[in-house]
């Protein structure tokens, strides 16, 4: 099947960040023959517009970028890029709007004119953010964008979505405590790093759970590291943690708190603390109106019941205009990022078939 051959072929030709040359290459050998104009707004990105007479468009948005990961899936077509794999299916994302691309080229008349976007630098520094400041939007009156996941968690071929909450605005946290070492025998000598990374730690906790369990949000430690022998006082202690939320008060509200926490063992304890947590991606928030829209076209797709705790940069689209993001269930699979991440490529035709139903009938 087409689609299926463009997935093969994208995924034997990893790219990172924004350094896509023959991903660009191959995407342009598909869609140069089709009555599409192509351009690239900015530098790693390819869009094709698709022009049927309307005074508005939608758009579709695929990520285009691979990880910088060792593929061991043995699959015949793996990645012949060494250290670089597409481990998060963003092959998979570029065939369903290829092939969607292949079908627009074939129909007459359509309600919108449509805009398709092959987006780099999703798994780094946030290529969407610098398409909204392009421009492009305005420049073809885009009035509404569309993007889709695979997502091992779902069974195979179901496409999902939810209103609001979608996937969570996410940051590292890093805290930094600075005491003063002495010999546990003289502990009186020293500041204690490790009681006060306890100390920051247990509030820490206490801090996330004031919140109602209504609101959806997480904050968790997974490592630290305190000292050098067990006869002396430790001075130094690094907490590494994650913060995740939806709402903007709610994610910044406990970065403040966490700061809070800091100056407040730093007058109990005397030693430095530093807490470190930059802004992250915001929340992939689906608005009710394009959500109801769709849904009300007679497009059909599940509805999660609860969002999840991973970013995705779709998010800075949201800021912008009004844009929906979906998940295409993978069944029974690796986890996306893993050296072996792979699936069922017949839920490609679900995925692209799902595309031009949203063009079709909006």
């Amino acid at each position: 099947m087409q689609v299926i051959e463009y997935r093969r072929a994208l995924h034997r030709i990893p790219e990172l960040d924004r350094d896509l040359p023959e991903t660009l290459a191959y995407l342009r050998s598909v869609l140069e023959p089709l009555g599409c104009a192509l351009f690239s707004p900015i530098p790693g990105a390819l869009c094709a517009f698709f022009d049927f007479g309307k005074a508005d468009a939608i758009a579709f948005r695929s990520d285009a970028d691979a990880l910088p990961i060792q593929e061991q899936t043995g699959l015949p077509f793996a990645s012949t890029h060494p250290g670089k794999m597409h481990a998060c299916g963003h092959d998979g994302h570029m065939s369903m709007v290829l092939d969607l691309a292949v079908w627009l080229d074939k129909q007459k008349d359509l309600k919108h004119n449509v805009l398709l976007i092959f987006q780099p630098a999703e798994e780094t520094t946030g290529g969407a953010k610098d398409l909204c400041q392009s421009g492009v939007f305005e420049q073809y009156n885009v009035t509404c964008l569309f993007g889709l996941h695979l997502w091992p968690a779902l069974p195979a071929g179901v496409v999902a979505s939810r209103k609001k909450e979608m996937m969570s605005r996410s940051c590292e946290v890093s805290v930094t405590i600075t005491g003063r070492s002495s010999h546990i025998a003289k502990a009186e000598e020293g500041l204690d790093a490790l009681a006060a990374g306890v100390e920051f730690y247990r509030r820490a906790v206490a801090l996330e759970k004031e919140l109602s369990p209504d609101i959806y949000r997480l904050l968790k430690f997974g490592r630290m590291e305190s000292g050098t022998v067990r006869n002396a006082v430790s001075g130094k202690t690094v907490l590494l943690g994650s913060l995740r939320a939806f709402q903007d008060e709610v994610f910044f509200g406990l970065q403040e708190g966490l700061r809070a926490i800091g100056r407040d063992i730093e007058k109990e304890t005397g030693c430095t603390v530093d807490v470190h947590a930059n802004d992250g991606y915001p929340a992939v928030w689906n608005p009710d109106e394009l959500f109801d829209r769709v849904r009300n076209a007679g497009v059909d797709f599940e509805i999660l019941d609860k969002p999840v705790m991973i970013s995705e940069d779709f998010s800075w689209y949201q800021r912008h205009l009004p844009a929906l993001f979906f998940f295409l269930g993978c069944g029974p699979a690796p986890a996306l990022h893993a050296d072996d991440f792979t699936f069922d490529e017949s839920i490609l035709t679900v995925g692209a078939d799902f595309w031009k139903e949203i063009a079709a009938k909006l």
